[in-house]
């Protein structure tokens, strides 16, 4: 009979930064009681055409979900929660979140027409499902109400820090629950799952208070109108923002769908007081330029963002004017610096000054350098370590970095790694299978499905759209007509035309006999088609025939 063990299962997020879904599960290898921490998503880029989200595969966890007890949300980022109107529903359990999350996810079920069971709790809270025993507790983040949750097993303890710094003056929300994390290592700590983002970058991240001072000395050496492009979900940076443009004398206008929402929420819940107005931007433009700040979405370089439809000159009430100034208060994501550089050069090309992070100290991370993680590792004296949170050079430096600190093992995951804690520590048990969904659309599709394939192969190198009539003798009604979408001219001549005619001849070529055969016309219709844009063109479009018989 075989033994009961405490097993952790990355299904997303390991090996990759985004995408978060965590499996934890008590019991037999036949028979185990599972909980499931975060399900979020990460986002489509040029190599995934017409797909936004993208999220990670829960088919391993489906086939047993009568045994998943429930999903816990450590907090309200995309790469956290992004995958829940999506992935919940077909989980059937209960999803525990704070209030703050939990009216985040509220706006996202109700964009999907999607239901859960969503269980708001309070920051703090301890509950049990199964054979665990959850306690929620209090970090500090670049998010309101951050959470790590403290498990407690028959087999032993377990930390899931979810995202975190140590900031000991945050801008909004109470500081890191120190005390209790060191109620918890007292207890025993037999593993710690940890924040991997920054684990490379020595010293500590920095102080939101010290960013909002900042703030305040830059905004108000500005001259004209100033924009500020931040992360929407940073509450206390747009709170440090606000408070710098009253300092200034500057009324704060939203511009962003995400700003408006999550300030919204934020304002719900209480974390944002009710007393903080802001002017709407028709009224704005009314203002003096010394005398407004818009804070916008688009930090990024995201196009639809409200910061690149003003570069673009396609905001329909807000346009740059010669001598403002736009603060990047944010990072360059990795990934991104091709597109906000593009905005930042549309933005000077209007005639406005940039400030980023690298010009000013208007930036921290809300993640932990390797300072903040020898202080958590120190309150929590964990005897094994598992990193997540970061690719697969922030996992290795992590897992090293761990036994620096003192751990006696650590592993670096991967997704699908299923991996046993306790008891006899860890060990790579098997591998289970994990992957990715795409939101194409409405519609989930697995990564690697043909729509996808095909629309790439649409980018390379286009479509032929060949249509050709045969009459009951067999012969060609009329004229073949050919369509090419994405394919230049050659020598001046239409592809179209080449190819119509390449059709024509061949079949010309086809027995008389075959002409009222579909499948032969539509053969013979492609591969002519084909062969004329490669030995033209030198590339190969995907070629579509229409026969109607007549």
């Amino acid at each position: 009979m075989s033994k009961e063990d405490l097993v952790f299962l990355p299904l997303g997020g390991s090996g990759e930064i985004g995408m978060n879904m965590n499996l934890y599960g008590v019991g037999t290898r036949s028979a185990r009681k599972w909980i499931m921490i975060d399900c979020g998503v990460t986002f489509g880029g040029p190599e995934t055409p017409g797909v936004d989200l993208i999220m990670p595969d829960p088919s391993y966890i489906l086939e047993f979900k009568d045994d998943l007890l429930a999903l816990f949300l450590t907090h309200a980022h995309e790469d956290h929660i992004g995958a829940v109107a999506h992935i919940a529903p077909m989980l059937d359990c209960p999803v525990y979140a704070t209030p703050f999350t939990a009216e985040l996810v509220k706006s996202k079920l109700e964009e999907a027409d999607a239901a859960i069971d969503l269980r708001v709790i309070e920051m703090g809270a301890r509950l049990k499902v199964g054979p665990f025993d959850l306690e929620y507790v209090t970090l500090t983040h670049s998010i309101p109400e951050p959470n790590a949750i403290a498990i407690r097993t028959a087999l032993g303890n377990v930390l899931h820090t979810g995202d975190w710094k140590l900031d000991d003056a945050p801008s909004l929300g109470p500081v890191t629950d120190a005390a209790s994390l060191e109620a918890f290592g007292a207890e025993g700590v037999e593993c710690i799952v940890c924040d991997s983002t920054n684990v490379l970058s020595p010293g500590e991240s920095g102080s939101e208070s010290a960013v909002q001072e900042s703030l305040k000395d830059l905004i108000s050496q500005q001259p004209n109108r100033v924009f500020v492009a931040t992360f929407a979900s940073n509450v206390g940076r747009v709170l440090s923002i606000c408070k710098a443009a009253a300092a200034a004398d500057r009324s704060v206008c939203l511009l962003g769908r995400s700003m408006l929402r999550i300030v919204r929420a934020a304002k719900t819940v209480g974390i944002l007081p009710e007393s903080l107005k802001f002017v709407e931007p028709r009224d704005a433009g009314f203002l003096p330029k010394e005398h407004v700040l818009y804070l916008c979405t688009g930090s990024q370089g995201e196009p639809r963002a409200a910061l690149s439809r003003i570069a673009r000159d396609d905001h329909p009430e807000i346009a740059i004017s010669e001598g403002d100034t736009v603060i990047f208060s944010s990072k360059i994501i990795p990934g991104n610096e091709r597109e906000i550089y593009d905005l930042q050069n549309l933005l000077v090309d209007l005639g406005a000054g940039i400030i980023t992070e690298r010009d000013a100290f208007i930036h921290v991370s809300g993640h932990p350098n390797q300072g903040e993680l020898a202080r958590m590792y120190g309150w929590a004296k964990p005897r094994l370590a598992i990193p997540v949170h970061g690719e697969a050079r922030h996992l290795e430096f992590h897992a090293d970095f761990a036994r620096r600190l003192g751990v006696e093992d650590s592993l670096a995951p991967r997704n699908g790694d299923l991996i046993r804690i306790a008891p006899g520590g860890l060990a790579l048990l098997d591998e289970a299978p994990s992957g990715r969904l795409y939101l194409d659309g409405k519609i989930l599709v697995p990564e690697g499905g043909g729509s996808i394939r095909e629309r790439k192969k649409l980018g390379w190198a286009g479509v032929a759209h060949v249509a050709v009539a045969i009459d009951k003798a067999g012969r060609i009604s009329g004229e073949v007509v050919a369509r090419c979408i994405g394919a230049p001219p050659i020598d001046g001549e239409p592809l179209e035309d080449l190819i119509a005619e390449a059709v024509e001849d061949a079949l010309d070529d086809l027995p008389a006999s075959k002409r009222r055969d579909v499948v032969a016309v539509e053969t013979t219709a492609m591969r002519a088609a084909r062969q004329a844009a490669v030995s033209t063109w030198g590339k190969r479009p995907a070629v579509l025939v229409s026969v109607i018989l007549v």
